[in-house]
Formats: structure tokens, sequence, C-alpha cells
């Protein structure tokens, strides 16, 4: 049985020893008046063996490194999904942030604007309060002014009677009120219509 490539270097994959067949086929002698070809069918089976032997490795080696790829991948899509989604969320509470100051200065700018309106109100109904109350206040100075006003008149257009001398408090009561201010005047006290 003759040698191979494979008794050589242990290390040799089956696409080279696939390459080693096909070598083995071409290289072959032709039969004298034939179309066939001499070959070496114990070195091609022989090839042929470990080149089978050896796709089981190899196609252990392809599908973990096909699956390792699509885990490798599934992550990736993972991680960009995730990061997506952050980015995503982020841009919400962003917009969301934005649209709450919005609302904020909208609201906080109405409630200055209602608050100033009820100031203006509050005023213009104190000022219109002031002023009924100083008018009817006035009313009633002018009323007691007159009252008062009258009351002058009278007391001036009334004659004092003369006072008896050495009458007293009993006798001014008993006198009536006239006496009662001649009585005041005598004493010196002071009246402004007089003065």
């Amino acid at each position: 049985m003759p040698s191979g490539p494979s008794d050589q270097d242990p290390q040799i994959d089956s696409d080279a020893l696939l390459r080693r067949v096909a070598e083995v086929i071409s290289n072959a002698k032709s039969m004298p008046l034939s179309n066939s070809v001499i070959i070496s069918r114990d070195e091609v089976l022989e090839l042929l063996e470990d080149a089978v032997d050896r796709l089981p490795d190899e196609l252990r080696q392809a599908r973990w490194m096909l699956k390792e790829r699509e885990e490798f991948l599934a992550k990736v899509e993972r991680e960009a999904d995730e990061i997506l989604d952050a980015a995503r969320i982020r841009a919400e509470r962003l917009v969301q942030r934005t649209e709450i100051v919005r609302e904020a200065h909208h609201f906080a700018s109405r409630t200055v604007e209602q608050a100033r309106d009820q100031a203006r109100r509050l005023r213009l109904e104190a000022e219109d309060y002031c002023d009924q109350k100083l008018a009817a206040f006035a009313t009633v100075l002018e009323r007691t002014m007159k009252t008062v006003q009258a009351g002058r008149e009278k007391l001036a257009a009334t004659p004092l009677p003369p006072a008896e001398p050495g009458l007293g408090l009993a006798g001014l009561v008993a006198a009536g009120p006239g006496a009662e201010a001649q009585a005041d005047s005598e004493e010196g006290l002071f009246d402004q219509d007089r003065a």
C-alpha cells in the first residue's frame, strides 16, 4: 500500500486530500489504445478515506464557526436594538422635557397674567368701595355740618337771661339751659363764637 500525504502530515485537511486525488487522476498514465487510465486504486481510496475521515472534524469546526458567527451577529443585533431603544427613550424624554418646559412657561405666563388681571380688578373694586364710603361719609358730614350750623344759628339767635348773683348749680338747673351757658361764660370758659 503506497504511502500518501496523510501518512506524512496529519495536519492536512480534506480539501488538500481531495486536490491530491484529483492530481493523481489527472497524472495517471493512459492505457495503450484506450481512453482509460491506470491509477493506483489503493492510493486513491486511501486519500478519499482520509478526506472523509477528516470531513466530520472540519464540518464540526465549520458548524461551530457558523454558530459562533450567528451568536455574534445576534449579540451585535441585540446590542444595536438596545442602543436604539435607549436612544429612542432618551429622545422621547427630551421631547417630553421640552414639552413640559414649554407647558410650564405657558402656564406661568397665563398665571401671571391672571394674577395681574385679578390685582387690577381688586384695586378697582377697592377704589370703588373707598369712593362709595367716602361719598357716604361726606354726605353724613354735610348733614352733620348743617345740623351743627343750624344749632349754632339757633344758639346765636336766642338771648341769654340775666344771671342772678350767688345762684349756684342748683339755681342754674332751675333757671334753664340759657342760665348754664351764661354761668360758663362768667366763669371764664372759652367760647369759640366770641373769640
